[in-house]
């Protein structure tokens, strides 16, 4: 678990690194291109966000002082150029996680793993 001290804290912040895991998820799912469907997992990203963790079981954090490491395990749509799609994950987690939690990452490493066909759009079925 990292702390977070600040000067003007009354306290600790203490951060957990599945906090850091299910944020890293979340803010990959933000990219379009990447799948929702979990490496490994059936749930999609409403079942992480009714509470269940499968996004940040695809996730590992290293947390070393206020620095973090994030190792991504995660899946790509059919046709997306999957180097485009990576590279925004990698700086959509990075933004995302010092923004929220105030560590330095130092790496997003990503892990494509699996390859999903996009979800048919309602107009192209009527």
């Amino acid at each position: 678990m990292e702390s977070l001290n600040r000067e003007d804290n009354v306290g600790i912040v203490k951060i957990s690194d599945e906090v850091v895991s299910v944020i890293s998820g979340i803010a990959a799912q933000e990219i379009e291109g990447v799948s929702d469907y979990p490496v490994g997992a059936s749930n999609n990203l409403s079942s992480i966000l009714k509470g269940k963790k499968s996004l940040g079981k695809s996730t590992k954090v290293t947390l070393l002082e206020d620095k973090a490491t994030i190792d991504i395990n995660l899946s790509v749509e059919y046709g997306v150029k999957i180097m485009e799609v990576v590279s925004q994950v990698q700086d959509n987690v990075k933004r995302t996680v010092e923004a929220m939690t105030g560590l330095v990452v130092e790496a997003v490493n990503v892990y494509v793993q699996n390859i999903y066909m996009p979800k048919k759009e309602e107009s192209e079925s009527n």
